[in-house]
């Protein structure tokens, strides 16, 4: 994913549901896989590591300029620093819903249900993202 304004930087997010129907208006996509309008991404997860950083304060800034709609932080260690995760720190799904051109950031835990705009469906609760693949 990389944004058409040149001054932002690439990202490779390590999950993004994409909405097809977009896809015909992305220029790049058909010979390079990239993406870069907001409106062709649905959602975006990030999976928190040393550099929780990066995905707690730029990608919510970045991602929320682009447009994308929903962003989720799947911190399943508990790494982000307590002003984002609280205290005392634990694994925490924050979810980041766009309103208004600025994300809203639900933090969920245990066995609180994910609330998603993009799958209004899904029915998940916070434990069952973090421990996913353990």
């Amino acid at each position: 994913m990389r944004p058409s304004d040149v001054g932002m930087t690439a990202f490779r997010p390590d999950v993004a549901v994409v909405d097809r129907d977009e896809l015909s208006k992305e220029l790049l996509w058909s010979d390079q896989s990239i993406l870069t309008l907001g409106s062709s991404i649905k959602l975006v997860v990030e999976v928190v590591s040393s550099n929780w950083q990066n995905d707690y304060a730029r990608k919510v800034e970045d991602y929320a300029a682009l447009g994308i709609p929903e962003y989720w932080i799947a911190d399943y260690a508990g790494l982000g620093g307590t002003r984002h995760i609280g205290k005392p720190k634990q694994p925490t799904l924050s979810i980041c819903t766009l309103v208004d051109g600025e994300y809203e950031i639900q933090q969920l835990r245990g066995n609180e249900i994910i609330v998603s705009p993009t799958f209004p469906k899904l029915r998940l609760t916070a434990e069952q993202v973090l421990r996913a693949g353990r």
